[in-house]
């Protein structure tokens, strides 16, 4: 294995329990500058609880997690610098306008009140929501929503974006424009992101696929290899056979 400085995220021989039921067990993945890695997995598989150790609000006992090469047990300040993250469950207040929770998220990272603005009025910008800047919360559908959460994720400019089932809830609209705009950033801007999802319609053919179930990696690799050597509209079937326990 190259060193984990070589990746934007590196997982190795990470297990967790709560209590005596396992949710991951020796899992291993590797995420690349400008990879958009779906992490693919059923409900219960395994995919909150990997992204609650990565960004740090568990610790795991067993394996490390390294991101841009610190590990984020032992520096934890310098690897989730590296890292943005937008959850399922919205985190913005629903009262302050767009920009309010924006310039408060900037403070709490340090940024200076001339650098946050510059910043903010770019990924307002990149997101099509400048327009909307002084619009409370409230008064935005979900996939406005979810673009300013992606805005905020990015302000500090990361090297690694984790999507925790961004889409959820969202229409088929507000769902492509994500998705779009996401793939977007990984061949525009070299990001590299870690995209939950039980949604194969969301994968792209360029995509680095990990099939997670029961809380094991059973598959990582291009889409193409994943469907064993096939078409890429066999994703479907894959999954099925990968998460049925009978593979091909």
């Amino acid at each position: 294995m190259s060193s984990p400085s070589a990746f934007s995220l590196l997982v190795e021989k990470l297990s967790y329990a709560y209590g005596n039921k396992v949710a991951l067990n020796d899992v291993n993945l590797a995420v690349e500058a400008g990879d958009c890695a779906v992490l693919l997995g059923p409900n219960g598989a395994g995919k909150s609880t990997l992204f609650s150790l990565i960004t740090h609000l568990y610790n795991s006992r067993e394996g490390g997690i390294f991101i841009k090469g610190y590990d984020v047990k032992r520096q934890s300040c310098q690897a989730l610098a590296h890292l943005g993250v937008v959850f399922q469950q919205t985190t913005l207040d629903m009262d302050l306008s767009v920009l309010q929770n924006l310039y408060y998220h900037a403070s709490l990272q340090g940024m200076r009140r001339k650098q946050a603005t510059r910043r903010i009025e770019e990924e307002l910008d990149r997101q099509g929501m400048l327009a909307r800047k002084n619009e409370k919360i409230r008064q935005l559908n979900g996939g406005h929503r979810r673009r300013v959460e992606i805005a905020r994720a990015l302000l500090h400019q990361p090297s690694l974006l984790l999507l925790d089932e961004p889409t959820v809830g969202l229409d088929v609209p507000s769902r492509k424009g994500i998705v779009e705009h996401v793939h977007a950033l990984c061949e525009d801007d070299k990001l590299s992101v870690l995209w939950a999802t039980h949604l194969i319609d969301e994968i792209y053919p360029s995509d680095q696929l990990i099939v997670l179930h029961e809380g094991k990696i059973k598959a990582q690799g291009s889409v193409y290899e994943v469907c064993g050597g096939e078409s890429t509209d066999d994703i479907s079937q894959a999954f099925k056979h990968l998460t049925q326990g009978t593979l091909r």
